[in-house]
């Protein structure tokens, strides 16, 4: 597993816009019953030309759809936003060009025209694989649509993701062997598997305050989440990172890595050339600023100590970890200057961290810590 090269850019393309309200995000006032995608395209495409003006002629890795629900685009918006992205940048022969997509929008026909318009690897968000834990979770979809769909996509791509939540009200251990088994026969290349985190601001954390909605005690958490690392291993899908298992994303290596990414689109972010890039949250607001020339709310010159601990943040999620030449390169801080060297040795001799001349890196013991890992060293 490697880091993105320098050179290399990825883009993310945020489609902003939900199949439905969902209790555990933010995007609730992203549903629309009708939207004029022509418009909504030549915005994408115009947020894209206006990148490359900053970017200039650099090698493009990879490509992300996400949002929102990005499988509810036409496959002829997906299709001109990549013809636009080869015609601005050097994409790779081997570009990885994923698409985020919610098994209640997912046609076989709209597949196909996916596939033909270039995307080769989608990441469906099944979500579970029990009926009642999904109705819990507010998705529009049931179990036997979610596997409908993957159906579809294995049929379509030659690289398929899924996602499920686990750590969920009510969960346990045996409840979670049973649906990770059967998660795992399917045969995808790459699974993202997350404890259940209950947001600021959204109905979960509404009812959670209020004690309606209880999660597994800390035990049981722990539990589940080692049952997890046993199981993708012994099937083959070891954690990479924190929450993915199987063949490395090479968009989420971007991300992980602290490599330079282009965001497009409604409350897009990006991270190039040390600078933050920040679009219009709200969908219309965004256009509007389109239409009078530039998406951007926010672009802010990162300081070589906010980037170190930008990819700090990101980087020890790895299994392998940080790489101090990377990291430097990537930060302008050597990795030594960018931990607390005291609280580092602590935890190595507790055994929750390795620090060696390749870098630094979670133990078995330290990856289900990371959070807490981080408030000690960062």
């Amino acid at each position: 597993m490697n880091a993105p090269p320098d050179e290399s850019l990825a883009l993310y393309v945020h489609w902003p816009f939900c199949v439905s309200k969902c209790p555990y995000c933010d995007f609730n006032s992203h549903v629309r019953a009708h939207i004029d995608e022509p418009a909504w395209r030549d915005a994408l495409l115009a947020d894209l030309a206006a990148e490359h003006q900053v970017t200039g002629p650099r090698r493009v890795h990879s490509i992300f759809f996400g949002g929102g629900t990005p499988s509810l685009m036409a496959p002829a918006t997906v299709g001109a936003i990549l013809s636009a992205a080869a015609r601005l940048w050097s994409v790779d022969e081997g570009c990885e060009i994923t698409l985020e997509a919610n098994p209640s929008s997912v046609e076989a026909a709209r597949f196909a025209g996916f596939a033909a318009a270039g995307v080769n690897r989608v990441s469906l968000g099944l979500q579970a694989l029990d009926d009642a834990a999904l109705k819990v979770l507010g998705r529009p979809h049931d179990v036997a649509t979610g596997l409908a769909a993957l159906d579809v996509a294995q049929a379509h791509f030659p690289r398929v993701s899924f996602d499920l939540i686990y750590d969920r009200p009510g969960h346990t251990v045996a409840a979670w062997e049973a649906e990770l088994t059967r998660a795992l026969a399917f045969g995808t290349e790459h699974l993202s598997l997350y404890q259940l985190t209950i947001e600021a601001g959204t109905r979960f954390a509404v009812e959670h305050a209020a004690g309606r909605l209880r999660t597994p005690d800390a035990e049981t958490s722990a539990d589940l989440f080692d049952l997890t690392q046993a199981m993708t291993e012994a099937a083959g899908l070891p954690a990479y990172e924190t929450s993915n298992h199987g063949l490395p994303s090479r968009h989420n290596l971007s991300y992980w890595t602290y490599a330079d990414y282009v965001g497009v689109g409604p409350g897009a972010h990006g991270r190039r050339g040390g600078v933050a890039t920040v679009r219009h949250r709200k969908p219309e607001n965004w256009l509007a600023a389109m239409a009078a020339g530039d998406g951007i709310v926010e672009t802010q010159a990162l300081p070589p100590a906010t980037r170190a601990t930008e990819a700090l943040l990101m980087g020890l999620r790895l299994t392998e970890g940080i790489d101090r030449a990377v990291f430097a390169q990537r930060t302008g801080v050597a990795l030594a200057d960018a931990v607390d060297g005291a609280a580092v040795a602590r935890l190595a001799d507790l055994g929750l961290i390795e620090d060696d001349a390749a870098g630094l890196r979670l133990t078995r013991a330290g990856r289900p810590l990371v959070n807490a890992v981080l408030r000690e060293i960062a």
